[in-house]
C-alpha cells in the first residue's frame, strides 16, 4: 500500500520529539531469567521512505534494500522491520558445572514483526525469479534463509581456559562489525550492517554458519584470542571456513585484527527469465518413479557465483567522555574456487542452486572496505551517530576489459559510498525511538547494470522494544 510519505513522516517525527520531551527515567532492569535460563528478544519496526527503491518485501529481514540496488527505480514508502536491530526472540543459559566451568547455550529465531513470518532472504529472491530489475521487489542474499534458528549452539566456558561452542553461530568478522560499526550493524543506517558481504568475509551467507566450532580466550581483561572453523560435513577443505581474531583493549581504546579463509563461498541471486525457461531441461527425462526434480521449481531455485575468499581486517574504537570514535578496514580477495560446486548444490535453507558460476574471476577480485564514524551522547538516553562507509573494487577483467575504469563491465574498477546520520532516544531501558537517514551511491564498474538509478536516500523513523 502506498502512503502519503510527507504527512506520515512529519507526524511520526513530531510524535518522537514530543515523546522524548516527556520521557520518564527507566525502572530498574529485571531480566526474564529462571534457573540460569534467560528469555530475551527485540521487536523493531519503523516507517521508511526511499527516494529510489523497489517495493518492499515481507520475506527479507530488512524489508527494504536501504542502499541503492540494480532494481532501485521509484520512490517507495511503507513500514519496514528491523531497522536499528534485527527483530528476534531467543533463549540463552549458563549452568555451573564445578570450579570455574559452566555449560552454556543459545537459541535464537529471527522474524518479521509486520507479517509474523520467519525472515527468509532467499525466499525474497525466488519470488523474483524471471523478473527484470524494473519488475522486481526487494530481494537480496543473506545468511537468513528461513531456518527455524539463526543461532543455535552449546558448549563450555571457563574464566581460565576460555569458551568453546559448537553449532550455528556468527563468525569473528561478523562479531567485529557489530562491535566496531558506528551503527552497530544497523540495517537502515549502515552499509556494512545492511550488506552482509563484509560481515560474512566476502559472502553474506557466511555471516553465520552451520557446523561451526568457535573458541574465545581472554587474557587478563586486556587482550583476547578467537578461533573458528566451519566443517563441511565430509572430507577435504571444500565449503569450509577458518577465522582468527586477536584483540586488545586498554584505556578506552580497542583494536582487533581478523583473518579469514573461506572455501566455496556462495553469492546467490534470482534467476533470469532465460534461466527459468531452462529449468525443466535440468531434470532427467524421464524422472524416476516417485521422484521430484527440485531444479525445475522456480520457487526453490537460484543462481550463484562461487569463490574462495581471503580476508584481512583491522577495526578499532576509542571512547573519551561522551564521545566514541569507531573505524575499520577490510581487504577481501576473491578467487575462482579450487573445488568447484556442481549445479544442483543444496544451499542454506534447502534452496537449490540450479545454475552456478565457478569461473567469475579471470583475475582475483579485491574489495577494499573502509568506514569511520562517531557516536555522541548528548545526555543520558540520547545518542547521535554520524558515519561514512565506502568500498573500492579493483579492475579484474581480461582482454578488452583489462584495466578498465568505466561502467562498461562489472569487472571494471569502481566505488560505492554511503553516509548516514541518526538519533536514538531511550524512553525507558527497554523502549526507544530512532530517526535518521542513509545516502548511498555507486560509481564506475560497480555501477554496471544499474540502468535505472544509481543513488538512494532512506529517511527512517521507528521504535524498538527490548526484553
Amino acid at each position: 500500500m502506498r502512503l502519503n510519505h510527507s504527512a506520515i513522516l512529519c507526524a511520526a517525527s513530531s510524535l518522537l520529539i514530543c515523546g522524548a520531551a516527556g520521557a520518564q527515567s527507566a525502572a530498574p532492569d529485571e531480566t526474564l531469567t529462571w534457573h540460569g535460563i534467560t528469555l530475551y528478544g527485540i521487536v523493531d519496526i519503523g516507517l521508511q521512505y526511499d527516494t529510489h527503491g523497489a517495493p518492499f518485501s515481507d520475506a527479507h529481514p530488512a524489508g527494504s534494500a536501504n542502499i541503492v540496488q540494480k532494481n532501485s527505480r521509484q520512490s517507495v514508502t511503507g513500514f519496514t522491520p528491523s531497522n536499528l536491530s534485527q527483530s528476534r526472540v531467543g533463549l540463552q543459559g549458563t549452568e555451573p558445572l564445578g570450579g570455574d566451568w559452566s555449560a552454556v547455550f543459545k537459541i535464537e529465531t529471527f522474524f518479521n514483526p509486520e507479517s509474523g513470518q520467519i525472515s527468509d532472504a532467499l525466499k525474497s529472491m525466488t519470488q523474483n525469479n524471471g523478473r527484470s530489475p524494473a519488475q522486481q521487489t526487494t530481494n537480496l542474499d543473506s545468511s537468513v534463509a528461513g531456518q527455524a534458528f539463526q543461532n543455535l549452539y552449546a558448549g563450555f566456558s571457563s574464566k581460565t581456559f576460555g569458551t568453546v561452542t559448537f553449532g550455528r553461530q556468527t563468525g569473528w568478522v561478523a562479531d567485529g562489525i557489530s562491535k566496531y560499526d558506528p551503527n552497530y550493524g544497523s540495517q537502515a543506517f549502515s552499509l556494512i550492517g545492511m550488506s552482509g558481504t563484509y560481515a560474512g568475509a566476502g559472502d553474506t551467507e557466511d555471516r553465520r554458519t552451520d557446523e561451526t566450532l568457535k573458541y574465545a580466550l581472554p587474557f587478563a581483561d586486556i587482550a583476547h584470542l578467537g578461533l573458528l572453523y566451519k566443517f563441511n560435513g565430509s572430507s577435504g577443505g571444500s565449503n569450509s571456513e577458518f577465522q582468527a581474531d586477536v584483540g586488545v583493549e586498554f584505556a578506552g581504546a580497542a583494536v582487533d585484527v581478523y583473518y579469514d579463509k573461506t572455501k566455496d563461498g556462495i553469492s546467490a541471486s534470482a534467476l533470469t527469465a532465460p534461466q527459468v525457461a531452462a529449468l525443466p531441461g535440468l531434470c532427467p527425462d524421464p524422472l524416476p518413479a516417485g521422484s521430484v526434480c527440485q531444479a525445475a521449481s522456480p520457487g526453490n531455485s537460484l543462481q550463484a557465483t562461487i569463490s574462495d575468499n581471503t580476508v584481512f581486517s583491522i577495526m578499532g574504537s576509542y571512547k573519551i567522555d561522551v564521545w566514541k570514535f569507531l573505524a575499520g578496514y577490510e581487504h577481501i580477495q576473491y578467487a575462482n574456487p579450487a573445488t568447484p560446486l556442481p549445479a544442483g548444490f543444496t544451499d542454506i535453507g534447502g534452496y537449490n542452486l540450479a545454475f552456478v558460476n565457478n569461473a567469475a574471476f579471470p583475475n582475483d577480485k579485491v574489495l577494499q572496505v573502509y568506514w569511520a564514524g562517531v557516536r555522541y551522547t548528548v545526555f543520558p538516553g540520547l545518542d547521535l551517530t554520524g558515519a561514512y562507509y565506502g568500498y573500492h573494487q579493483n579492475s579484474y577483467g581480461s582482454g578488452a576489459n583489462a584495466g578498465c575504469t568505466t561502467n562498461k563491465a562489472a569487472t571494471c574498477s569502481g566505488t560505492f559510498q554511503s553516509f548516514s546520520f541518526n538519533a536514538v532516544y531511550a524512553f525507558t531501558k527497554r523502549f526507544d525511538g530512532y530517526a535518521g537517514a542513509m545516502y548511498s551511491a555507486v560509481y564506475d564498474g560497480l555501477a554496471n547494470g544499474y540502468t535505472l538509478q544509481r543513488n538512494n536516500l532512506n529517511p527512517t523513523i521507528g521504535v524498538r522494544f527490548k526484553f
